[in-house]
């Protein structure tokens, strides 16, 4: 945790990626996807200070159109919106859970889900679990173009002498995730059906909502 990271920001974020990891320890028990999966544990849901990141993705659009063809820019676009959309939801919650509900420094599944229905955004959860898997689908389409991978080795070094190393370390990080599966769309279609389905719990009021062994599943995986 970094200094500009509060102290209830990390009890959040910490809390939410180790319910990713139970929610999703069967994909990265599978060594196709555990990349994939390892990536949006830690570089988009992990407990860290993203603060420069984000900064990077702020204006990485103005600098690395020179050197990425629109097809991986697309997605980067994307990533910055999703960061923004998330950045507000987890505001929310940090105020609800500490301001309101007065939670201390252990968050229960009990206050989470209270202080997910008292934000009362459910629309905007919704955009945001569709927008991963929209995300999801625009990269794995892109990280299959050989011109987009010589691309973004060429790019690495003037990123960095942009003072974007960060931001290409993980954006380099997802495509090479992403090229490992060799297909996400089992990976993809699990993520957001699982998703949707504990959104719809937690409104309903359901007494265990992230319970694995009632979570929808996905169809086998069955190809290469």
């Amino acid at each position: 945790m970094s200094d500009s990271m509060t102290h209830q920001q990390y009890l959040l974020a910490k809390w939410q990626a180790d319910r990713l990891a139970r929610t999703y320890a069967d994909l990265n028990a599978d060594a196709r996807y555990q990349p994939a999966t390892q990536f949006f544990l830690s570089d988009l849901y992990g407990p860290y200070d993203f603060s420069q990141r984000d900064k990077d993705g702020e204006r990485v659009l103005g600098v690395m159109h020179r050197f990425l063809p629109d097809g991986a820019l697309q997605p980067i676009q994307m990533a910055i919106e999703l960061n923004h959309l998330t950045h507000e939801l987890d505001a929310a919650m940090v105020k609800t859970l500490f301001d309101v509900l007065k939670v201390g420094e252990e968050i229960s599944e009990a206050d989470y889900a209270k202080a997910y229905r008292l934000c009362d955004n459910q629309a905007k959860r919704h955009q945001q679990i569709e927008t991963v898997f929209e995300l999801g689908c625009k990269l794995d389409r892109v990280v299959r173009k050989p011109f987009v991978q010589m691309a973004l080795k060429l790019a690495h070094r003037p990123a960095r002498a942009a003072g974007l190393g960060e931001l290409q370390d993980f954006i380099e990080r997802g495509f090479s995730a992403f090229l490992h599966m060799s297909g996400a769309d089992f990976f993809l279609n699990t993520i957001r059906q699982r998703e949707l389905q504990i959104l719809e719990r937690i409104y309903t009021d359901h007494p265990a909502p992230f319970a694995l062994d009632e979570l929808l599943l996905p169809a086998p995986d069955e190809s290469a």
